[in-house]
């Protein structure tokens, strides 16, 4: 399975639990260390943890067990490494606070120095 197949697989598996406002992320051309983020919304902690669930659990059905989860005692923010792939799930309130697709959209501005003759 290719990363951007399991970045869709992580869509669907949010989509299957009703995840809000989810966003994919294409990163490669700004870190070696994975290809997609994921970002969702859950309505209430339950949620958070079902969405983070059900990521899980679609994954491994597909033969890719996460690397780890993080965040699931609170279900604030839970966090699933998969490798080339990194999902987020958080609350409303957590996901504006951090603001993670305005972050990782940001492209660095070319050195207008080498661009000056």
């Amino acid at each position: 399975m290719n990363s951007e197949q399991l970045s869709e697989l992580a869509v669907d598996a949010l989509e299957d639990v009703k995840g809000k406002d989810i966003v994919r992320l294409d990163v490669r051309e700004m870190t070696s260390v994975t290809d997609y983020m994921v970002v969702a919304s859950g309505t209430s902690n339950r949620h958070v943890k079902a969405l983070a669930d059900a990521v899980a659990e679609k994954s491994k059905e597909a033969g890719h067990r996460p690397i780890g989860v993080e965040g699931e005692d609170g279900s604030e923010w839970v966090l699933i490494d998969l490798g080339d792939t990194l999902v987020h799930v958080m609350l409303p309130r957590v996901r504006e606070f951090y603001n993670l697709e305005k972050l990782w959209s940001l492209r660095p501005k070319k050195d207008r120095a080498a661009t000056e003759t």
